[in-house]
């Protein structure tokens, strides 16, 4: 065992440098690669060590590809919960929210690169692994799952973001890749996940895979509810197999029954205050799949992309709440503790978030969300109040999945096939209860099928709004597989006032203008990919 302090540590060592550089090529990567100094597969593999150099490696893309909005992607930004800065340097942004994404878009080659560089690194493990010495079958078959998993993952994100995407199965470069179409790609993204589901242990017996009394890699729970999503995509937009919404009840049910008899060790934080906490950061039982940081090893620069740039705190001003969504999210705990209660502005009086000069003078009025934000100090919450500047470079731990949101998409699922049972009506009362702070059962067993899946729907929204580039279901990959991106994008063409307070009225800052297509569900390739893959062209 290679002892580190944390698996998603910059690589150590002449050895495993060689391989973060072999698995570090991709995107462009894919059509113009020198092989000189690269670890040859055929001298790699000769130990355990070596396969859990392997592992640390694919970790170490893993994190560089969630730690922020131009790795993660922009395009959470389509969805109605989030926007952006009207003018300044946010172009690679405002381009999303106004539905009009470049192929020269700053920040799209990076999101595709790092889904690549993660593929590049899984296929590494998928195709050379097997041959590694006296290792147990127990500890190669998770290696295998982790790496299958991730895969899975990144065509999942690339085939919601691009839709037909070239599919790399093995390490060579393939200069003409021809395009997979969207259902042969979720075939594969199926396939590796079934592997994954087969393969993950239900609990990691030790570090660096297990800390804190929680799951650190990748786990048979967190497989099994990746697949529920994945089913629910399926079965919305553009494919429409509907059979995927069973098939997602299904597999959320088993998350929970497994979390209910003890099998699982997850559960809901009583408070959801709570959630994204520093007291919770190490040892969170609500989050299924995490990306964890060392802040000395990886700087984690995203905690001051939620402040407006007129913000005492010194924000960045990259995004900012819609403010129907705001209007529209139940008051209570969990609003609370999703928005700033209120704003310290740089004249240093704490005011509503709608508060502007007459005439106007602030650019952008706008909610403001504070889920990702840490304190001035490290190792301590933020004080909203307090106008010194956030760490830039925090240690966060990146939520990909938290069991309420299974419990969201099981509910959901179950109305879509046209169903309403007691125990979807029951977990979703599990996350509005503590979303109210109290015991309120807001919904019952007299809801229509329609109705339980609305539910679900919206409440998964309000679960996880503002926590946009972590989140495997983004309120935006929610609207895609429902349809509903054009929706808003009408909405934002109208842009009407929203009477946010007696006698107030506030509209987004950023115009939305154009006919709807539905080439606006997916981004362009990007345009230095394009033009060494001639398949790259709609």
């Amino acid at each position: 065992m290679i002892h580190r302090k944390t698996i998603y540590r910059s690589i150590k060592g002449s050895c495993l440098a060689i391989l973060a550089s072999c698995c570090l090529t991709a995107c462009e990567d894919f059509l113009i690669e020198d092989p000189k100094g690269q670890l040859t597969t055929e001298g790699f593999f000769s130990s355990q060590e070596d396969l859990e150099a392997s592992l640390t490696a694919l970790y170490s893309i893993v994190a560089t590809s969630q730690m922020g909005n131009n790795y993660v992607g922009t395009n959470f930004l389509a969805g109605d919960d989030i926007s952006t800065h009207p003018a300044s340097n946010k172009q690679p942004l405002r381009e999303y929210d106004q539905y009009d994404v470049k192929d020269n878009n700053a920040w799209m080659s990076t999101m595709w690169e790092y889904r690549y560089k993660v593929i590049k690194a899984a296929n590494f493990i998928i195709n050379n692994a097997g041959r590694t010495p006296n290792v147990s079958s127990e500890e190669l078959n998770a290696a295998l799952g982790q790496a299958h998993y991730w895969r899975g993952y990144s065509y999942f994100y690339l085939v919601t973001t691009w839709g037909p995407v070239p599919v790399m199965l093995e390490e060579e470069i393939n200069y003409e890749a021809p395009l997979s179409s969207v259902e042969e790609i979720y075939d594969l993204i199926l396939s590796d996940l079934k592997i994954a589901e087969a393969n993950c242990p239900v609990m990691y017996d030790r570090e660096p895979y297990a800390r804190n009394g929680v799951n650190i890699s990748v786990s048979q729970a967190a497989v099994k509810a990746t697949l529920a999503y994945v089913y629910m995509c399926m079965a919305g937009w553009p494919l429409h197999r509907t059979e995927g919404y069973q098939l997602a009840a299904d597999k959320a049910e088993e998350v929970i029954d497994g979390v209910d008899n003890g099998t699982y060790y997850y559960r809901l934080l009583p408070n959801y205050a709570d959630i994204h906490s520093w007291a919770y950061n190490y040892n969170n039982p609500e989050v299924l799949l995490g990306v964890y940081y060392n802040r000395d090893q990886m700087g984690q620069a995203v905690p001051l992309t939620d402040f407006l740039q007129d913000m005492a705190q010194a924000g960045w001003g990259d995004t900012n709440g819609e403010i129907k969504f705001w209007k529209d999210f139940p008051e209570g705990p969990r609003k609370d503790a999703t928005y700033f209660p209120k704003i310290l502005l740089t004249d240093g009086q704490l005011h509503d978030w709608w508060y502007d000069t007459d005439p106007a003078s602030r650019e952008v009025v706008a909610p403001v969300f504070m889920k990702t934000v840490e304190g001035a100090t490290r190792g301590t919450e933020f004080d909203y109040t307090d106008p010194a500047m956030p760490n830039a470079s925090g240690e966060k731990t990146i939520q990909l999945i938290r069991l309420s949101q299974v419990y969201c998409w099981y509910a959901e699922a179950t109305g879509r096939t046209g169903k309403v049972t007691a125990k979807a009506v029951e977990v979703l009362n599990r996350v509005r209860n503590r979303a109210d702070g109290k015991t309120t059962d807001l919904y019952t067993t007299a809801m229509t099928p329609d109705e339980l899946a609305e539910a679900g729907y919206n409440e998964h929204g309000w679960e996880i709004a503002g926590y946009y580039w972590a989140s495997l279901a983004t309120r935006a990959r929610d609207m895609f597989r429902m349809d509903r991106l054009k929706d808003h994008f009408e909405f934002r063409k109208e842009n009407p006032e929203i009477e946010v307070a007696p006698g107030v009225f506030r509209r987004e800052a950023v115009p939305v203008t154009g006919t709807w297509d539905d080439s606006k569900m997916y981004a362009p390739y990007p345009y230095e990919d394009a033009i060494l893959n001639p398949n790259l062209h709609r």
